[in-house]
């Protein structure tokens, strides 16, 4: 991992005042576990930001698959296109983010269908689906919608959709212990604590072998931060593992200030741009 000098915070922050930001905690996730992405903390007790953190193709992505929504406008038949284009745009635009190999070929390729994946990129950019829709029905049809754009393998849509699941209820004031039987009724089965699998998880990089993982990390936290650091202990995909746990915690207990202010300093002005205009669409409408 590049050594990376973090940026003074640019004069469009103001952009986003204050409050709570959907997809927060997707993107802190992201920039807290960047560092440790290949492996080095199997532990939770670490500094959350530091020089080597910086946002990752979680944080494009999501916000990707968020301005898709935004432009699709509310019909379904136009999401899969604006979920390719904006993909497609963003991810040309940072050309380079640790993409997988299919996705970038993907990504360069506007000819390339779907490529029948099951990897934890599914799940990691769909958060932005459980915030933009009113009931769980719609919101999982959003994600089906954009994670068959490319993950169109049943492990990527089932990644897709137990994180979008399990975002939508934390928003909703569903308890912890809702949310883990909807998942286990409908998804993964839950079974196992991460004291029991920390000392043998490996890094991974599907839906199978994170979603699960990553949803345990927020059902045994005491808060956001808890959560994440929890996720990122697993010593995996941890940007990822982060992502996804912070989406789900970011929705359950809501974003500190502190935290969402040092995250939004390794923002550049567009993704500032973007996260702005989903804050003013998506509204944080948590019932805790």
């Amino acid at each position: 991992m590049r050594k990376r000098k973090r940026k003074k915070r640019h004069k469009k922050y103001r952009m986003l005042g204050v409050g709570e930001i959907p997809m927060m905690g997707a993107i802190i996730g992201d920039i807290v576990g960047s560092p440790f992405e290949c492996g080095g903390m199997p532990q939770k007790e670490f500094v959350l930001f530091s020089e080597m953190c910086e946002f990752t193709d979680d944080t494009v992505m999501t916000l990707a698959v968020g301005k898709a929504i935004l432009e699709a406008g509310g019909a379904r038949e136009r999401l899969a296109k604006q979920t390719a284009y904006w993909m497609r745009r963003l991810g040309n635009l940072y050309a380079g983010c640790s993409y997988g190999a299919l996705f970038r070929e993907w990504l360069t390729d506007e000819a390339m269908p779907a490529y029948h994946s099951f990897g934890n990129g599914a799940a990691m950019r769909v958060s932005p689906c459980a915030f933009a829709a009113k009931t769980l029905e719609e919101a999982l049809d959003m994600a089906r919608i954009v994670t068959a754009v490319t993950h169109d393998h049943p492990e990527g849509i089932k990644g897709a959709e137990a994180t979008t699941a399990a975002v939508f209820l934390a928003k909703s004031g569903a308890t912890k212990k809702d949310i883990k039987a909807y998942i286990e009724e409908n998804y993964y089965a839950l079974d196992f604590s991460l004291d029991s699998i920390r000392p043998t998880y490996e890094f991974n990089v599907t839906c199978q072998g994170t979603v699960p993982q990553a949803i345990v990390a927020f059902l045994e936290a005491t808060d956001f931060e808890d959560a994440v650091r929890n996720a990122v202990s697993l010593n995996g995909d941890s940007d990822t593992l982060g992502a996804i746990a912070g989406a789900i915690a970011g929705a359950y207990y809501g974003v500190p200030a502190e935290l969402r202010e040092q995250a939004l300093d390794y923002l550049d002005e567009p993704l500032l741009a973007l996260l702005s205009e989903c804050k003013k669409a998506f509204a944080m409408e948590r019932s805790k």
